[in-house]
């Protein structure tokens, strides 16, 4: 009589077993966020995107000066330069949310046409954020006060100093423009 271990007879019971089993994909959530700079970035929606980082978000920044990305790094964000992702042909399925800063909505028509093709669609969640909130998507966006988590301000810090925003502050609040939240609109009168 052969004596088998029972080490080996497990690992071929487990490999068959996954062998057998069904191949499940792990599709976590995806969020692209896209600036001018990373220090905008960081500025803005430093807190909120760290909390979604942390919350299991996959998050990515399209910034056209990635050069120094230290600061997007300790938020938990991977920095990618905008123009080589504009120009790589390869076709993702799209986020499931997208941040753009409101200074590129305002100057660059093919932002500002890309992102209302996605709120005519639905689907993904469209966020608006920094200086200067352009009119046409007041009936559009709702806006949000961001409450941020406690490891969040900290890790803003920390980020705000990694990018030398001098005066700069993690604050608790965060504001931006949403399409999550918005209201209904009020049927029409005949």
């Amino acid at each position: 009589m052969t004596v088998r271990s029972i080490g080996r007879i497990d690992g071929r019971v487990r490999r068959r077993q996954l062998a057998a089993a069904p191949q499940w994909t792990l599709q976590r959530h995806r969020l692209v966020v896209v600036a001018p700079k990373v220090v905008e970035v960081v500025r803005y929606v430093g807190a909120w995107l760290f909390d979604q980082a942390m919350a299991g978000w996959d998050t990515a920044a399209l910034v056209s000066d990635p050069a120094d990305s230290r600061p997007l790094h300790i938020l938990g964000v991977c920095a990618v330069d905008a123009c080589a992702a504009m120009a790589a042909s390869v076709r993702r399925p799209r986020p499931q949310a997208l941040a753009v800063a409101a200074s590129l909505y305002a100057m660059d028509p093919e932002i500002r046409r890309t992102l209302n093709e996605i709120l005519d669609e639905g689907g993904t969640t469209v966020i608006l954020w920094g200086d200067g909130f352009p009119a046409e998507v007041d009936g559009r966006l709702a806006s949000r006060q961001y409450r941020s988590s406690a490891a969040a301000q900290a890790f803003k810090a920390e980020a705000l100093a990694a990018a030398a925003a001098p005066g700069d502050t993690a604050g608790t609040v965060e504001i931006f423009r949403t399409s999550e939240l918005r209201m209904p609109e009020a049927p029409k009168a005949s």
